[in-house]
């Protein structure tokens, strides 16, 4: 009897890497949804198998958590050096430690080891149809006024 094929064991494949510039933090307080905050994207650049830069007008709707953690809700747009259009869209999640999510939240430097920090990625450009075939997982570092992430396309 032949074994049944297996399925591929997916990897991991550097993409492209972004550092977002961020607007000040809009706390609403606690909504139907659960603690909401607001954080605008004001710019930044994307580098890699796209490079850009990253167009003001896009945000991170955050949920907080009962635990502290923070559902990530991150939507924006980049402007690529050709002139294309490549629009990001990041669901993830930012847990840890809550004296470390208090340390984040006053912009204070953390190690990102003492942090977890990781969203799934939905990509469109029209211009680059490959980028719209594939699934995207990003590793976070959080700074005071932006976020760094690499973007790994699965394999």
């Amino acid at each position: 009897m032949t074994p049944a094929p297996q399925p591929q064991i997916p990897s991991l494949e550097r993409a492209f890497e972004v550092v977002a510039d961020l607007g000040p933090l809009e706390d609403h307080g606690m909504t139907r949804a659960g603690h909401r905050r607001i954080i605008p994207v004001i710019g930044g650049t994307v580098t890699g198998a796209f490079a850009g830069t990253i167009l003001p007008g896009g945000a991170d709707w955050q949920t907080v958590r009962a635990d502290g953690s923070i559902e990530i809700d991150g939507r924006y747009s980049a402007r690529g050096d050709d002139g294309s259009l490549l629009y990001i869209r990041a669901q993830g999640v930012r847990s840890g430690d809550p004296a470390v999510l208090e340390a984040l939240l006053r912009g204070e430097d953390v190690d990102p080891s003492r942090y977890y920090f990781r969203a799934a990625l939905t990509l469109e450009c029209a211009a680059r149809p490959e980028f719209e075939r594939s699934l995207y997982l990003a590793s976070y570092i959080r700074e005071a006024n932006r976020v760094r992430y690499v973007a790994y396309r699965v394999t």
